[in-house]
């Protein structure tokens, strides 16, 4: 008896019924695929006491009392669409506190969830525009240095491609920029402050920003956490880079120093900013002669202990450093008795 002879075969089931098996099939695939959580990731750093703590519990909905952020902190934000099946997305949010020795803090959320959905926030303080292209600087060649040394062979590539697609493949400056890899929005904080400075130093900061977000192919936006328009803005950004929704933050540009920057990807040019091509070692450089900037600081102030800030509680970690002190104390105490005992004889 042949193969095909010896196959069992329905013979009631009709053209009809097998395609009606199929397509419940393909939804049921379909629906799998919808409920399984989709993760980004979202890292926001930049200048020291800026306001990202802050700005990100706004965008994750906490009303927790901002603390500093000593080092590096992880939190994430979950979003289920509506419907059923809906998908479930999931944006994994990194906070760096201090730019100070920050190298290899800057490798861990990458490290972590890798590059493929990681964007960034990069937050400064525009009250500051003497220690502005210093933060600026420390944190793109920290990005760069962990992007090299932890994408795969070909990817960064790939993704640049992405970008160039983000800000417009015929756009007129392509091949003069030079593109990240991945999302970046630059946002100045502390605009509130910042609207009061010298209309000649808004200027430079203004060009400064704008032909470096230009040149990299990020966006810039201004903020401020007492301006409810500019806290949207920013806010529905952060949705964008970190859930997909809204599809686009931006719903006008504004160019103007004078006002509240809100530029969205590939939306700049040379020409519209009044300036030749250039790179960001050429911006940095005509930035610091226009005003001079001051070296990255320590830190700043940090509390006496953080181990005993109530802000900082964690239980497990705090019984084990109470056993270790007490130990070290019976080391001291045993050792300052032995030196008495030495003394005397």
């Amino acid at each position: 008896m042949s193969e095909l002879n010896s196959m069992e075969v329905d013979t009631t089931e009709t053209i009809q019924d097998i395609a009606i098996k199929l397509v419940t099939e393909q939804l049921r695939n379909e629906s799998r695929l919808a409920t399984t959580p989709t993760e980004r990731t979202l890292f926001v750093l930049g200048s020291k006491g800026v306001g990202k703590s802050t700005l990100i519990n706004r965008f994750l909905d906490r009303d927790d009392v901002p603390r500093p952020t000593l080092a590096l902190e992880y939190s994430f934000g979950r979003k289920t669409a509506s419907g059923q099946g809906a998908q479930k997305n999931i944006c994994n949010v990194w906070e760096l506190g201090s730019l100070a020795n920050s190298s290899q803090l800057i490798e861990m959320p990458i490290r972590s969830h890798g590059l493929q959905t990681f964007s960034c926030i990069v937050m400064l303080d525009l009250s500051q525009p003497d220690r502005l292209w210093t933060d600026l600087e420390s944190v793109l060649n920290g990005l760069k240095q962990a992007t090299a040394k932890h994408a795969v062979a070909g990817q960064i590539e790939e993704m640049k491609e992405l970008t160039a697609q983000r800000i417009g493949k015929e756009h007129p400056d392509l091949s003069t920029l030079e593109l990240f890899p991945f999302p970046i929005v630059i946002v100045g904080g502390k605009y509130d402050i910042y609207q009061n400075q010298d209309s000649e130093i808004r200027k430079h900061v203004c060009r400064c920003l704008r032909s470096i977000a230009h040149t990299l192919g990020a966006a810039l936006v201004y903020y401020s956490a007492k301006n409810s328009s500019l806290s949207k803005l920013v806010r529905d950004t952060m949705n964008h880079l970190g859930f997909g929704s809204p599809s686009n933050p931006f719903r006008a540009a504004s160019f103007d120093h004078s006002s509240p920057l809100a530029i969205p990807f590939g939306a700049d040019s040379w020409a519209r900013i009044g300036v030749t091509p250039s790179n960001s070692e050429r911006i940095g450089l005509s930035f610091s002669t226009q005003i001079p900037q001051l070296p990255i600081g320590n830190g700043g102030i940090l509390p006496d202990d953080p181990a005993k800030d109530a802000g900082f509680k964690e239980a497990s970690i705090d019984e084990l450093r109470s056993q270790k002190d007490e130990e070290l104390m019976y080391v001291l105490k045993d050792t300052e008795i032995r030196m008495k005992f030495e003394v005397v004889q």
